[in-house]
């Protein structure tokens, strides 16, 4: 099995953003600019969150996914405030190659599997934003980690792989932006109660800690931001036209002493040299 490198590309609006926890997003520059350096860096597929969707209960990202289609040609997933059989169909008809659902997903689980009868199930993917509760158990959040669901993880994964979904993208809302390394304890109990790929995405800093998603914690995929989003600005000639502040956040900011700048070139070679499989 090829490990995947998949950047994640959070949008608030036209603008590529970041931030820690999934909140206080800063502005970066175009995800179009981003999309395309990793594209020819070697990224194994992309994936678009529409940050504020919940807000409007819509996914406004038409245009970007049009743009970048016309652009790169690996598979591109796009989540946020998808809702409906129609959302699907529209995001799918921008050019996307797979929809990503989460708080949708809970309020009406049914959807999961229409919308794998329709499209198939390699299109579906479902968002899983885990939060540690005081008992030590996962429990599944919305709306960038604000809402609990009731839904403990595990038996989450295991009712949407039932349900049909394709693929779980697994969030630590905890360790998202810290660079401080994955939930591991968290992959690994979702990879041992499904069959189907889980992308391990929230708290990446260092190469070792991507290792340690695959190998400890079974991850088919990794998903990364701050590390590549680190790179890029450090390195690029492109002017990501960052709004005042943000420019020191992720150059020097606190959540980046814990992250190293690294290119997905670099992290190919390291999973290689730690006999990880992947495609170069």
């Amino acid at each position: 099995m090829y490990i995947r490198i998949i950047p994640r590309l959070d949008i608030k609006g036209p603008n590529l953003v970041k931030g820690i926890h999934l909140e206080g997003l800063r502005v970066l520059g175009k995800p179009e600019q981003y999309a395309k350096h990793y594209y020819e860096s070697g990224a194994d597929e992309l994936l678009y969150m529409d940050v504020v969707a919940s807000l409007y209960e819509r996914n406004s990202l038409h245009d970007i996914i049009e743009k970048t289609a016309k652009e790169i040609f690996i598979p591109l997933t796009v989540g946020g405030g998808i809702r409906s059989i129609d959302d699907i169909k529209s995001i799918l008809r921008a050019g996307a190659d797979k929809v990503s659902i989460n708080t949708a997903a809970v309020r009406n689980p049914n959807l999961i599997k229409e919308a794998s009868q329709i499209f198939g199930s390699s299109t579906i993917v479902v968002a899983i934003e885990a939060i540690r509760q005081s008992d030590g158990n996962f429990y599944a959040f919305t709306d960038n980690g604000r809402e609990i669901t009731g839904l403990e993880v595990v038996d989450w994964s295991k009712k949407v792989e039932e349900l049909g979904a394709g693929e779980i993208i697994l969030t630590s809302v905890d360790k998202e932006g810290t660079g401080k390394g994955f939930e591991l304890e968290l992959i690994r109990k979702v990879t041992s109660a499904v069959s189907i790929p889980v992308v391990a995405h929230g708290g990446a800093g260092k190469l070792e800690h991507i290792r340690e998603a695959v190998k400890e914690g079974g991850a088919s995929a990794i998903s990364l931001a701050s590390m590549l989003h680190y790179d890029f600005m450090a390195n690029s000639k492109v002017d990501t036209t960052l709004e005042e502040g943000s420019s020191a956040f992720i150059q020097g900011g606190t959540s980046y002493t814990n992250v190293d700048k690294v290119n997905i070139q670099k992290i190919k070679e390291y999973l290689i040299e730690s006999n990880i499989q992947c495609r170069i």
